[in-house]
């Protein structure tokens, strides 16, 4: 049973201030990721108030932790495998962190929210040792069955305690997509802090707030996600910890997200690199570090949504069939801010077999695999996650053999 709070108890997660303004409301949703089975399509769902607000003091985008993230977390239905380019992007990462980082069967590698081990099997087929940190136990049983040694608890403070006491501080520390997913940052930054070998160095990415602004990525917005950052405010958040970034590198994954390397401060073989220097005089140029700039986002979201129910709406009235491509959780943002259900959209495919056979929380959209699509031969595929449309049209290239054409919503209506 989901918990719930007001989230007038809650003050910025950063700095404490009090969170006075609104970034965007995206109305009420369910639990993003909360997929229904068949049978339980009459059952009342669960709704929560999905109000993103910008902490006037930190500057900091955060959505109040209404739902507690045990409740999100503890049985996740996401694994990171099924997607090739990410598998792609994960063997990449792991050679170039191996040379950088000189790591080798002395080393220890340790990734938090490791999910199915898709990177950490990198480290390990060099011989690297490796441990995942991953709260959600059906993954984590998949990645043991890798051969992925994998503690199944929430990180922080104590969960850092813990692993030191059973084992050896951390040469790198690996926190890809997870820095949005926690809700107490400061106990978070404080267990990376404690793990981190003397000369290690921790690497992290998550999707930049900039791009979200800028390419109109609403549908990123959802319980799971806690906090959305600039360079600048996750820079505080690891300077606050006696932590400093000292390199960071820019990537398209996700629609546009940033690669921190931090390390303690003080340590004189890290020194600190143009590239930071100059982000955050970039941050500053395009208004991040200024409260007005967060504030103008809300309309370019309702102008989307208003577009896309327009092209729905005139496909369907000239007898067009539309399904989507994907289930992700950015899916169910769009699908029920917008108000979008099987009137418009018969149908959507997943490539995980956990996916299939349910349908989507809140819009009810039944979900198959994606072998449907030659099936019914749909008018339109709407591709919900975005971010990997070039994977997927690559994949589905075949629905032009009958005239069907691509649409992708983000960051405004596309046909292909």
């Amino acid at each position: 049973m989901t918990s719930v709070k007001p989230a007038t108890e809650f003050r910025c997660r950063l700095s404490g201030a009090p969170l006075d303004n609104v970034f965007i409301d995206l109305g009420v949703s369910p639990l993003a990721n909360l997929f229904l089975k068949p049978e339980d399509v009459d059952l009342v769902e669960k709704f929560y108030p999905l109000k993103v607000y910008i902490s006037a003091e930190s500057l900091l985008v955060q959505v109040p932790e209404v739902v507690q993230a045990s409740s999100i977390f503890s049985d996740y239905p996401y694994l990171s495998s099924y997607s090739d380019s990410w598998l792609t992007h994960a063997r990449t990462y792991a050679r170039m962190m191996i040379e950088r980082n000189a790591l080798g069967p002395q080393s220890q590698v340790v990734e938090l929210a490791s999910n199915d081990g898709y990177l950490l099997q990198y480290f390990n087929m060099e011989g690297i040792p490796v441990l995942g940190v991953e709260p959600a136990a059906n993954i984590a049983k998949v990645a043991e069955q890798q051969g992925i040694p994998t503690l199944v608890r929430f990180f922080g403070l104590d969960a850092a305690q813990e692993i030191l006491s059973s084992g050896k501080p951390a040469d790198l520390i690996v926190a890809n997509n997870v820095l949005a997913h926690v809700p107490d940052l400061h106990d978070f930054v404080a267990g990376m802090k404690v793990l981190l070998g003397r000369n290690g160095t921790i690497s992290v990415e998550f999707p930049h707030i900039a791009r979200l602004i800028k390419e109109n990525q609403f549908d990123t917005i959802y319980h799971e996600h806690f906090s959305y950052f600039s360079f600048l405010t996750a820079e505080r958040a690891f300077n606050s910890h006696g932590l400093v970034v000292f390199d960071v590198e820019q990537l398209t994954t996700h629609g546009g997200s940033l690669r921190l390397f931090v390390c303690h401060d003080g340590e004189s073989t890290k020194p600190i690199s143009s590239r930071v220097i100059e982000l955050r005089k970039w941050e500053s140029q395009h208004g991040l570090d200024r409260l007005e700039t967060y504030l103008h986002f809300a309309p370019k979201v309702e102008a989307t949504k208003r577009a896309l129910l327009k092209f729905l709406i005139s496909a369907k009235e000239n007898g067009k069939s539309i399904v989507g491509y994907g289930a992700p959780a950015k899916a169910n943002t769009l699908l029920n801010y917008c108000g979008i259900r099987k009137d418009f959209i018969d149908y959507t495919v997943d490539r995980n077999a956990y996916k299939q056979g349910k349908v989507t929380p809140g819009a009810r959209i039944p979900i198959f695999p994606p072998e449907k699509i030659r099936e019914t031969k749909p008018d339109f595929l709407l591709i919900f996650p975005w971010n990997l449309k070039e994977e997927i049209m690559t994949q589905n290239a075949f629905i032009r053999d009958w005239g069907g054409q691509f649409v992708v919503p983000i960051p405004e209506v596309q046909i292909f």
